[in-house]
């Protein structure tokens, strides 16, 4: 299911109108990158002093690295994190138009979805993300006392929180809220491993940019599949 979701999503990249939203996607999460990036480098300042060291970039001070090529190299080492966040605030913008635009070529056969209020859209992004910076700000010390399994704790911890976000904003715009929620926790699992197959690629600079776009994608498919066997209404 998984898979075969994400190659579904795959293969619809060519696609004019699919690509148009991963085009916009991809300039958003940039400019949430540059954004975060820069509020976290002034954080790091303000806490560190002027400068601060970074590995493989040297010494960072905080407005002339910010106008200049060093900071490109910042912003692919700050990515690794800061694309999980990017990732959350991306579903309340265009997931509504992926879930359509799959919905279109896969599922042509359903009626037009219930738009989800951007306003609700909104609020859940917001609390999603507060709850996924609050789990990451704990799970630091989890990543220091285990350093050497850091990556997969990263991995599963945030392919458990973007998983169960971008199931249940898929889900809400068939099924609503209510049904979204109980259909997400009985099918835990799968939405963790799934979540957890988007987060690692999550964590490679330049691919990552690409990946909220497709896992909106890929989580459309995986509704409509979890909702076809459990013959559930839309």
């Amino acid at each position: 299911m998984i898979f075969s979701s994400f190659f579904k999503a795959l293969g619809q990249v060519g696609d004019p109108r699919f690509r148009r939203i991963l085009g916009l996607g991809i300039g958003l999460s940039i400019a949430l990158l540059v954004a975060f990036n820069a509020g976290l480098l002034w954080l790091l300042q303000w806490t560190m002093g002027d400068e601060i060291t970074l590995p493989l970039i040297g010494e960072v001070t905080w407005l002339g690295d910010l106008l200049t090529w060093s900071s490109f190299f910042v912003l692919l080492i700050f990515s690794v994190v800061l694309m999980v966040p990017v990732a959350s605030t991306i579903t309340s913008m265009f997931l509504d138009d992926v879930a359509q635009a799959v919905e279109d070529k896969h599922y042509r056969h359903l009626p037009k979805a219930t738009k989800v209020p951007f306003g609700d859209a909104f609020r859940d992004t917001v609390n999603f993300l507060g709850i996924l910076i609050a789990a990451n700000a704990i799970a630091f010390f989890f990543y220091a006392m285990f350093a050497v399994f850091s990556p997969l704790i990263f991995w599963s911890l945030n392919g458990y929180l973007l998983g169960m976000e971008y199931f249940q904003l898929a889900a809400m715009r068939r099924i609503g809220r209510t049904e979204a929620k109980a259909m997400r926790r009985r099918n835990r699992l799968t939405i963790w491993t799934a979540g957890t197959l988007m987060a690692i690629p999550l964590s490679f600079p330049l691919i990552n940019l690409v990946i909220p776009i497709l896992g909106a994608a890929t989580f459309t498919h995986i509704f409509h599949a979890v909702q076809a066997r459990e013959k559930v209404p839309v």
